[in-house]
């Protein structure tokens, strides 16, 4: 698979080259949730829609993913609990100069997990008039952010497919939301939030509950569970919950962001 760097022309200047470089990387880096999209093929593949109703995955970003890179994703089955009640698979993403770039472990328990009733995730709330400033003193407090709500259309679909270069019919034939367009709303639900400088996702646990079906209505509501600097770096990490029709929760995610990220010296 040829990586593709979706976010060239985004407001967030990690995926510009020369910003990028100024940080020391080699260039703009491909986003992490078109990483985390990737990742998910073989689960899909493997388990279907099941994975996408009730499966969890949980995705670390190591090392950059950039423009044009040649990657491979190396799968094997592990064991995620003791009692059987759940299929694994341990996933290895590696580029052509054999970096591993991203791993991740994914699950399908034998039953449905049920989701959080509404009144545990966190709450929908309006986005601020003007948008602050990621800092400390922002994040915190551990505020409940403001929501985003939107639609999923599958006629609109097939565009993002193809920008993360995803091949399995059935997001097209069942006209279902793929779970890395859902996860870009949660950088995106930050960046409403938060006034933030070039910035890095890092790792993303998930929890699928529900399929996104065509003409859903979807809110992504968020909350910021922990903030701390480490190695010159500040993360802040976010509870994000996507409800569809004010109903039910469909996916919940632990979302890990370096929001200020430390400037490569000279």
């Amino acid at each position: 698979m040829k990586a593709f760097n979706t976010a060239t022309t985004s407001d967030n200047k990690i995926h510009d080259d020369d910003v990028a470089r100024s940080y020391g990387f080699s260039g703009g880096l491909v986003p992490g949730v078109d990483v985390y999209a990737y990742l998910t093929h073989i689960p899909v593949d493997v388990w279907g829609s099941d994975f996408l109703s009730r499966g969890s995955i949980s995705a670390r970003f190591l090392h950059p993913v950039y423009d044009g890179d040649d990657v491979t994703i190396d799968s094997s089955s592990s064991s995620s609990s003791s009692d059987g009640d759940r299929d694994g698979l341990s996933l290895t993403l590696v580029d052509s100069r054999g970096e591993i770039c991203a791993t991740a472990s994914a699950s399908l328990p034998r039953d449905q997990v049920a989701g959080p009733p509404l009144q545990d995730v966190p709450p929908l709330a309006s986005l601020p008039d003007t948008v602050p400033p990621a800092s400390h003193d922002l994040f915190a407090p551990r505020p409940v952010l403001g929501s985003l709500e939107y639609g999923f259309h599958a006629e609109h679909a097939p565009a993002y497919l193809n920008d993360v270069r995803e091949t399995l019919p059935i997001y097209r034939t069942e006209h279902i939301a793929h779970p890395g367009w859902l996860l870009r709303h949660a950088n995106y639900v930050l960046s409403a939030n938060a006034r933030l400088g070039p910035w890095i996702h890092v790792s993303s646990n998930v929890q699928f509950h529900d399929l996104v079906h065509d003409g859903d209505a979807l809110s992504t509501r968020a909350s910021v569970i922990d903030e701390f600097e480490r190695k010159g770096h500040k993360f802040v990490v976010l509870d994000v919950a996507y409800v569809a029709n004010e109903q039910r929760v469909v996916m919940r995610v632990e979302h890990t962001s370096i929001y200020e990220p430390r400037r490569n010296k000279d």
